[in-house]
């Protein structure tokens, strides 16, 4: 989230136009998992989930993706402080994946395919200039996602993560990823579901949030639901791992 809280095209027309484009310029995953695996993201690396959420996943031996919109780094916005470049460089060095979403938090929805390289590569430049590794996936942020989009990001990244809710099945497009969210009142039961789903069909899941804290934006988890959720998936059997390693497993 940018410094005000921003909504991306929810109109009729914008949800047709996210839902046409799972139709082209797709990238078929090819699954073939012996165990579910689970990866955490936090979108936007607020301080609290670099800090507070890092910290819940290492007490498990679990590491976490956060993606990283580098213009928004040490500001305050609707989920609280973001990172620091510091904090961020911390978490990478912990064994965190820092992943691309865009420099200024962008809406790829509606963007056209310059402006997005040119946000992409100085999100790049910048992170790079911060000492951290090569960034190799990315999310959209807000979720939104054209044409434009997916043909100009689609070679650059392994997976791209998109917001509509599913799992990573044998077939499914990964420059447009599905995505489970903990966020509101109801973020953890409808986590918790769809990890059990994922752990009978030993399905690839990507769950998101922000901000990790007692009383987190509507964006963002409690530590309690979070722990939940981890402790959750390691009695499922889950491979818990950053999405550079689940993209790994898939070849």
């Amino acid at each position: 989230m940018p410094d005000q809280a921003y909504s991306a095209d929810r109109s009729l027309r914008g949800k047709l136009r996210r839902r046409l484009v799972r139709l082209v310029a797709r990238r078929p995953a090819r699954l073939t998992l012996t165990r579910p695996m689970l990866s955490i993201t936090f979108d936007d690396a607020p301080q609290s989930a670099a800090l507070v959420g890092a910290r819940i996943l290492e007490a498990q031996g679990v590491r976490g993706t956060y993606y990283v919109a580098a213009g928004l780094a040490g500001a305050e916005g609707p989920v609280g402080r973001y990172a620091s470049a510091h904090e961020m460089i911390a978490a990478q060095a912990a064994g965190h994946e820092l992943a691309c979403h865009t420099f200024s938090h962008l809406d790829c929805g509606q963007a056209g395919a310059k402006q997005i390289i040119a946000e992409v590569e100085r999100n790049t430049d910048t992170v790079a200039s911060w000492g951290a590794k090569p960034m190799t996936n990315f999310a959209y942020p807000y979720g939104d996602v054209s044409l434009d989009a997916k043909q100009a990001l689609g070679p650059r990244y392994d997976v791209l993560r998109a917001l509509h809710a599913g799992l990573i099945r044998d077939g499914v497009d990964l420059n447009q990823a599905p995505a489970v969210g903990v966020e509101g009142s109801r973020g953890e039961a409808v986590a918790l579901s769809w990890l059990k789903r994922a752990a009978q069909e030993k399905a690839w899941m990507l769950l998101y949030t922000h901000d990790v804290c007692d009383q987190p934006s509507p964006w963002g988890c409690t530590p309690a639901a979070l722990e939940t959720i981890v402790a959750a998936a390691m009695r499922l059997g889950f491979d818990i791992v950053p999405v550079v390693e689940g993209a790994k497993r898939l070849g």
